[in-house]
């Protein structure tokens, strides 16, 4: 009987090393049946990069920062949404013809709606950077009314004017409402666990509070929206629901979700007992 052939899979980005991508996606395909190797890439040239996908045979790519909207021009054909948000995190070498899809916009509304129904809420989206952009773009397909909050109006503006959704400039924000609040910024991010982006004493004013960063699970902002009775989401839910549909894309099967999710949930759990959360805290 002939063995199946191995495929290989790779991440680009620059830098790469912080990924859990290879950790979630070689543990889904092995419990998927498929021979594979998922192989992170640090990008220095991302046209030469997107040549060695044909060129070493690839069979699919995960995109990551910074390359999710430059890589637009290398690729045969964009995906209808990835061409509405200007940006790729998922690229399928199908026969040398490399398609391009996002999936980030996917992720998140799966994730939110696994804990609440979208339709018709507010959602106050802090940041205007590709995960705002990705975020505000699915609830926005799901029925949702996002408005958006930076401390830098520029780029806020450009998003919302790109969407069609409210600006609301960071002098204004004990005056806002929403049902739900949803950080997109990096802040609070592992190692910089100590900062958060929006001040505790304004968080009662919001029922939920969705945070789309996955190290820490529990970042600042969602302890202390805990401790002001807020229902919390963590960003885990984003990151395996995105990588699921990657895997879908690539191979046509269902990965397995709860699995892929108790994987990276164990290794961030771990990596927590090595590095608990400081006292020291402050917020940003």
């Amino acid at each position: 009987m002939k063995s199946k052939e191995l495929k290989i899979f790779a991440v680009f980005g620059n830098p790469i090393a912080h990924s859990l991508s290879p950790l979630m996606h070689l543990a889904a395909l092995d419990r998927m049946g498929i021979p594979a190797r998922y192989v992170p890439f640090c990008v220095t040239d991302l046209q030469k990069a997107v040549e060695g996908i044909r060129g070493l045979n690839i069979a699919g790519v995960s995109i990551t920062l910074p390359f999710k909207s430059s890589i637009l021009p290398y690729l045969d054909e964009t995906d209808e949404k990835a061409r509405q948000m200007g940006a790729v995190n998922t690229v399928w070498n199908d026969q040398g013809v490399l398609k391009g899809y996002n999936t980030d916009w996917l992720g998140f509304v799966l994730s939110l709606k696994e804990h609440l129904d979208i339709q018709g809420k507010r959602f106050a989206v802090i940041g205007a950077g590709g995960a705002a952009r990705a975020a505000v773009f699915g609830l926005i397909q799901e029925g949702g009314r996002p408005f958006i909050l930076n401390r830098t109006p520029e780029k806020a503006q450009a998003l919302a004017q790109a969407f069609g959704c409210p600006f609301f400039p960071w002098s204004q924000i004990t005056e806002i409402e929403a049902e739900v609040l949803v950080n997109t910024t990096p802040v609070g991010m592992s190692p910089q666990r100590e900062a958060s982006p929006f001040p505790k004493e304004l968080l009662r004013r919001f029922p939920w509070v969705v945070d789309i960063i996955y190290n820490p699970l529990k970042t600042r902002l969602l302890r202390e929206a805990e401790e002001s009775g807020c229902r919390t989401i963590d960003g885990l839910g984003m990151f395996v629901h995105q990588g699921a549909e990657q895997l879908k894309i690539w191979t046509g099967m269902e990965p397995p979700r709860p699995f892929m999710g108790e994987v990276v949930r164990n290794h961030l759990l771990s990596l927590e007992e090595m590095n608990p959360p400081r006292e020291e805290d402050q917020t940003l």
